[in-house]
């Protein structure tokens, strides 16, 4: 997850809506890691003014999945690229499609 450039690390929630309603634009996405589950991730996604946290696990056997709306099938993929790559597709169980990352800035 580190390697990808909307990676944000460990801000928080509060500090994670900020940069994305900053960003203004509906499918605007970062990721954070997870305040409340420690070794998992939240990507944010922003959709009609509100913020959407969906977690990221990477699983025992390396593989990695996404929390999405009840009824949808799990989905496994190989590494934290294709997940994000897959979820920028419309209708693929989460609110909106993860279309405009929100790099952190370099240091």
């Amino acid at each position: 997850m580190e390697d990808l450039a909307e990676y944000h690390g460990p801000i928080s929630k509060s500090q994670a809506e900020e940069i994305l309603n900053e960003a203004g634009r509906d499918g605007s996405y970062l990721i954070r890691d997870s305040m409340s589950s420690a070794g998992s991730y939240c990507v944010c996604v922003l959709c009609d003014e509100w913020i959407y946290t969906y977690r990221v696990f990477k699983q025992k056997d390396g593989l990695w999945t996404i929390e999405m709306a009840p009824g949808m099938k799990e989905r496994l993929f190989r590494n934290a690229s294709n997940l994000i790559a897959a979820f920028k597709i419309p209708d693929q169980g989460i609110s909106v499609p993860l279309l405009y990352p929100v790099n952190k800035p370099k240091q």
